[in-house]
């Protein structure tokens, strides 16, 4: 990866959505050019995904805490934890607490559900939730 790359990484952490020619422009490149790098970057594995930013303010968002029991492996209940709806993102962690999870729902009652999800997986033995009142960027 070189500093072009960096400079179009840069570019579509801003806006995502804006086309391959006006990332050209910004960057001094060709559309042909932008859309081959950015394919190379994708096959490469340095841009995972693609995904959208949803207003804090028009969802339900919280960050759940999870002990584990000492035997039961953080790893394991990660790959549980992805399959479920409304998970933003884990964290295994030290302290504490195992891992960190990000929720976003449409509702409190959602995240409800997801929490709710998350405390019959085996092997949890405590969570501790905390709605997101306010986000800062």
């Amino acid at each position: 990866m070189d500093k072009v790359d960096q400079q179009i990484i840069d570019v579509l952490k801003e806006k995502s959505r804006l086309p391959y020619g006006a990332i050209g422009k910004k960057v001094g490149l060709s559309e042909a050019a932008v859309r081959k790098r950015i394919k190379k970057l994708i096959a490469n594995g340095v841009i995972k995904k693609f995904t959208i930013d949803i207003n804090v303010s028009k969802s339900a968002n919280a960050i759940v805490l999870i002990s584990l029991s000492p035997t039961t492996s953080s790893s394991a209940i990660s790959k549980k934890l992805c399959e479920l709806d409304g998970i933003k993102d884990i964290h295994e962690v030290t302290g504490q607490y195992d891992i960190f999870v990000n929720l976003s729902a449409h509702s409190i009652v959602e995240v409800n559900k997801c929490i709710d999800e998350i405390r019959s997986i085996d092997g949890i033995t405590n969570t501790n939730t905390m709605i997101i009142l306010k986000s800062w960027a």
